[in-house]
């Protein structure tokens, strides 16, 4: 029989993990529970060990193991984990990324005995916001997840507020897209915008940071909301984090909900990763045989620019993307083999999704060997070092027996 395609969506910060799962069979996303029936999905990112004992407990068994055992229980494990320190736990030191693995591999076990398969076919974690750090830390955790580090990809909570967003009913990102995250007595005011005038359709997001007043409550955010949605058509409003849990919502709700399709919950985050691991793996949200998905998104992560080569392939001329615009900049790396068919030059074309214009690069080989035209392989690998800059590294491979490799290698910067 054959397996079905299974996807898994982790949020994750300093004090929570909330897991969402998503097998081919399903019509949408679903998330863990820690009681059964219940939406309480939040489960705390906390790990104690019993003492004499190799057996590890997470989440509010934990808390309860570790107040039964008179000691603390292993918190801020995310932070402490990218900082590269060390944890004593029953007298022995261990690496807070050893044991934030170990969280996360207990995680997946969770979503495991719902019926699904104990190994995703994609993984991605969502986090506040992203470093290189953290990305080489979830990157390296892979293997003792049992994946490989195609399977797993990082997100931040902006990017996995516009795939859930763009997962959902065509009626509700028809125009703009807001969500309100409410906690610490700050409230994230984002809006997705969409372009109808590229292909694939270009995503922005624009931000803001407003203080609330908690004293006044529904009053604060009536004011907030208006200010933020005043002049724009939007579609939907999502309201998430735990501000927003009572019901204290009276006059800013009913503001909300005039002509606006309005939903509360916290599971978005994970929900949006999960559809991310369905769209990174090649298919799209809701339909078997649905068209390409039909968007990029172009957030703080995203490489603002497509690189591309210029090149000669069955007697065409055609272009060679390296890398695209909205990838995670990251985890991105761009790799080819080429053969020079004369000169001493690579011509790098720089083109923004939303322009027809590209913008030509053109590198030297200083010192390039002189052989015959199309007797020069080369090994091209575009890395970014950050969202507008590229890394370029060609290395002269030879061809073959009859010309040997220098061993040159030319390195450039590209500002996008």
């Amino acid at each position: 029989m054959e397996q079905k395609a299974y996807y898994l969506g982790i949020d994750l910060d300093d004090e929570n993990a909330v897991i969402s799962y998503f097998q081919s069979n399903m019509k949408a996303p679903e998330t863990v529970s820690t009681v059964a029936g219940s939406e309480i999905f939040q489960i705390p990112l906390v790990l104690a060990k019993k003492k004499g004992m190799g057996q590890w407990l997470i989440g509010e068994e934990a808390g309860k193991l570790a107040l039964r055992q008179g000691e603390g229980a292993v918190e801020r494990l995310l932070g402490r984990a990218v900082a590269g320190e060390n944890v004593i736990v029953d007298g022995e030191s261990y690496a807070a990324s050893q044991l934030l693995t170990l969280f996360v591999k207990k995680l997946i076990y969770m979503a495991g005995r719902l019926l699904n398969p104990q190994c995703p076919d994609k993984l991605v974690i969502c986090l506040e916001t992203l470093s290189r750090e953290a990305t080489e830390l979830f990157l390296n955790m892979a293997p003792e997840l049992g994946l490989t580090a195609e399977q797993i990809t990082l997100i931040d909570w902006k990017e996995s507020f516009y795939y859930f967003a763009f997962s959902q009913k065509e009626e509700l990102w028809l125009h703009d897209v807001c969500l309100f995250d409410y906690r610490e007595g700050r409230i994230r005011c984002r809006r997705l915008m969409r372009s109808l005038h590229t292909t694939p359709q270009l995503i922005t997001l624009t931000e803001e940071m407003r203080e609330m007043d908690e004293t006044k409550r529904d009053e604060a955010f009536l004011r907030i909301a208006q200010e933020s949605l005043k002049g724009h058509i939007v579609s939907a409003v999502y309201l998430v984090g735990e501000g927003f849990e009572g019901d204290w919502m009276k006059g800013s709700l009913s503001f909300l909900c005039q002509g606006r399709r309005v939903f509360m919950g916290m599971n978005l985050y994970s929900k949006g990763a999960c559809y991310a691991a369905i769209v990174k793996a090649g298919h799209q949200p809701g339909a078997d045989n649905a068209p390409v998905w039909p968007f990029v998104y172009m957030g703080d992560n995203e490489l603002k620019v497509n690189v591309s080569l210029k090149v000669r392939r069955l007697q065409k001329h055609e272009f060679y993307t390296l890398l695209n615009a909205g990838d995670n900049w990251y985890e991105a790396v761009g790799e080819c083999e080429v053969l020079l068919d004369g000169g001493t030059e690579i011509d790098f074309w720089l083109q923004p999704p939303e322009s027809r214009e590209a913008r030509l690069e053109r590198l030297m080989l200083a010192d390039l060997p002189k052989r015959p035209p199309k007797a020069t392989r080369l090994r091209i690998t575009a890395k970014p070092l950050s969202d507008t800059r590229v890394q370029i590294v060609i290395k002269d491979m030879g061809f073959g027996e009859l010309f040997k490799s220098s061993d040159k290698t030319w390195e450039y910067v590209m500002a996008l």
